[in-house]
């Protein structure tokens, strides 16, 4: 076997030259462990504080200009996703590159950025013009950019979906890659620390064609690797790639104990005893992560839907869909409806905009149409706080798994030429159409690190009444 195709045993991928024999070294046990073991001992639980300001420490803007040979419509991010160590967060764009950014070492200690997208009406059309308005996709007196990708990959086509390596550690090199699926290729095995490509997994349709995957999601356990197909899911073993897998058939006719169309999104909960999939056409089911028999047939999309996330106990989901302005929670156990919905400027866009939620499980973040980040309390579904972060639409936004730090990812596609550079079209709406707001007529393509306000609580009965400051 190839190198860039081997694996070590227990169902993690091998580093690019590493030996079959070769095992990785766990890590020591150090000091960090020890305290984070102590504080959860004691139920000790830090928390994102709302409402509050973020306050920008990082960003790349420059690294997404575009130009009407590599990529004409605007080199818009299609999202941003963390690690799950927290060490580097990956992005994908237009241009159909890979991007990976390791998080700087002076993020404690990093100063605020003059960001314009903060800055009221008035002084972000005077920076603009200041600036100049351009389709450059760099934010007018922003200044220059503080992040640099650490390794960037070519996908060849458009990217259709991107995920890390469930147990992916810094720790451990042989862990550290990713996976993308791209149009008119299978899905590839990225590796993290070179960028090397690793593997592929292929999946074939009922013509016995390569076909592309359209969704991914890895199992917890790091062992399987779901490609989401039309009216299939692919399951994967990680261990053994190429064109091994076992398809498991999402729709059959007459048959209405089915979900139509293609698998557009995957999420498996925590226990990694289920896993949820939608499709484009609003389908959501709920399937045995062992046997993959479908337990549960949800409805009440209006839209196709773009992403699916349990909650850390499993027993909620949330969804969220293209040209549908609700997201919904639902309750695994109790699926006579949904639980209630979230409201967010979505609603006239084919545009996938990211949701996340925040480690403490307290709160859900998403994006919007007219530049904002949105904060939801999960314990209701009410708003709780919504901040203007960029001057377009916000498609992206992750939250740190460990620390208080929020990554937001901007832009949209536009047609035409640089003097019709904010022009809808048949697919996507603008944000200005999309929510009434009046926009700047430039792209704003950016990738941004901003720290939060955190405060430290206590579990059990004494967690409504003790609160510990956390500068």
């Amino acid at each position: 076997m190839e190198a860039e195709e081997q694996y070590v045993e227990g169902g993690q991928p091998a580093e690019v030259g590493t030996l079959s024999g070769e095992q990785a070294e766990a890590p020591a046990e150090g000091e960090e462990a020890a305290a984070g073991d102590a504080a959860a001992a004691a139920g000790w639980y830090t928390a994102f504080v709302f409402p509050c300001q973020p306050q920008p420490i990082y960003r790349a803007t420059q690294e997404y200009t575009s130009s009407a040979a590599t990529c004409p419509n605007t080199n818009f991010l299609k999202g941003v996703k963390w690690s799950p160590d927290g060490a580097c967060l990956l992005t994908a764009s237009d241009d159909n590159w890979l991007r990976l950014y390791d998080l700087p070492q002076d993020v404690a200690t990093a100063p605020v950025l003059q960001h314009p997208d903060l800055l009221p009406r008035e002084e972000q059309a005077e920076a603009a013009e200041a600036g100049g308005a351009s389709s450059s996709g760099a934010s007018p007196g922003a200044g220059p950019d503080n992040l640099v990708p650490a390794l960037r990959m070519h996908a060849g086509e458009t990217v259709y979906d991107y995920c890390w390596y469930s147990r992916m550690s810094a720790l451990e090199p042989v862990s550290c890659c990713l996976a993308s699926t791209a149009r008119g290729h299978p899905i590839q095995l990225w590796d993290a620390c070179s960028g090397a490509p690793r593997a592929t997994y292929r999946g074939y349709n009922d013509a016995d064609e390569p076909t592309a995957a359209y969704s991914l999601a890895f199992s917890p356990d790091g062992g399987r690797l779901l490609g989401g197909y039309n009216r299939s899911i692919y399951v994967f073993d990680v261990t053994r790639p190429g064109r091994d897998y076992k398809r498991v058939v999402t729709h059959k006719r007459k048959n209405p104990e089915s979900i139509t169309g293609i698998v557009s999104c995957l999420a498996w909960s925590p226990a990694g005893d289920v896993f949820a999939a939608g499709t484009y056409t609003g389908g959501l089911g709920v399937y045995d992560g062992r046997t993959y028999e479908l337990l549960l047939l949800l409805s009440g999309t209006k839209g196709g839907l773009t992403q699916l996330l349990f909650s850390a106990d499993g027993n909620y989901l949330y969804t969220g869909a293209r040209q549908d302005a609700h997201m919904l929670c639902w309750d695994v156990r109790h699926t006579y409806a949904a639980v209630y919905s979230m409201e967010r400027p979505t609603g006239r866009t084919n545009q996938r905009v990211q949701f996340d939620i925040e480690p403490a499980g307290r709160h859900l973040l998403s994006g919007g149409c007219d530049g904002s980040v949105l904060a939801y309390d999960l314990a209701t579904g009410q708003q709780v706080d919504r901040r203007q972060v960029a001057a377009d639409t916000v498609s992206g936004v992750g939250l740190h798994p460990t620390l208080g730090l929020l990554a937001t990812a901007s832009g949209h596609r536009r047609y035409g030429g640089p003097g019709n550079a904010d022009s809808g079209s048949d697919t996507e709406e603008t944000p200005a159409a999309a929510t009434g707001a009046k926009r700047p007529q430039r792209p704003a393509n950016s990738l941004l690190i901003w720290r939060m306000e955190q405060e430290t609580l206590c579990h059990g009965a004494a967690a409504d009444a003790t609160t510990c400051n956390n500068p």
